[in-house]
């Protein structure tokens, strides 16, 4: 009797063994942004944004890029004015391309914005350069009034429609290729728009 019992056991335990360990594995391997820090500084031409975040790809797309699949991301800045009364007034907005890609022959990684390239030897460099935003002009002078209340708002993430169309399923069902990007939204109160 003890022996069916402990062997019912066994093949009850098995499965949800292996259930939970794949749960756990998934969400180690699932990747995410989080921004760590956004704020607006005056510049010449009126306000940029400084922001950091902090990447985390997983082992999937960590493992892709290193064979050599690019990936896209997207930067988007919003800066709406609040009202009272009604809908928030749509200031401006900013997005910015991102490529990451790895090239096998100078065993580097390339990080473009636009026709700008900058190599990297290790991974964790290109995603901290990329985790980076500095002094991007984002608001010209005069838009901001003194005294006024400003909504802004920031997200870097995965762009999914550039993978390639085989891995874009793949990033639909299969949450080791999903990158879970936060937004990071702040208010703040214009001083001065000189």
């Amino acid at each position: 009797m003890t022996v069916s019992t402990t062997h019912f056991w066994r093949k009850l335990l098995k499965p949800l063994l292996g259930l939970v360990m794949s749960l756990c594995v998934g969400v180690v391997l699932a990747g995410s942004i989080e921004p760590e820090q956004a704020q607006l500084v005056p510049d010449e031409q009126g306000q940029a944004l400084m922001a950091r975040f902090k990447l985390l790809l997983g082992a999937r797309l960590e493992e892709a890029v290193g064979r050599g699949v690019p990936l896209n991301f997207r930067l988007e800045f919003t800066l709406e004015r609040k009202r009272k009364y009604w809908v928030d007034e749509h200031m401006t907005s900013r997005v910015l391309h991102y490529r990451l890609a790895y090239h096998a022959l100078t065993r580097q990684y390339r990080l473009s914005v636009d026709s700008l390239h900058q190599n990297f030897e290790s991974l964790d460099e290109a995603l901290a350069s990329l985790g980076r935003v500095a002094r991007l002009h984002v608001v010209d002078k005069g838009q901001l009034q003194a005294g006024e209340t400003y909504l802004a708002a920031v997200r870097l993430s995965l762009d999914h429609e550039q993978l390639p169309k085989p891995l874009q399923v793949d990033a639909l069902a299969d949450r080791d290729w999903r990158v879970e990007a936060k937004t990071q939204r702040w208010e703040f109160t214009a001083i001065t728009d000189k």
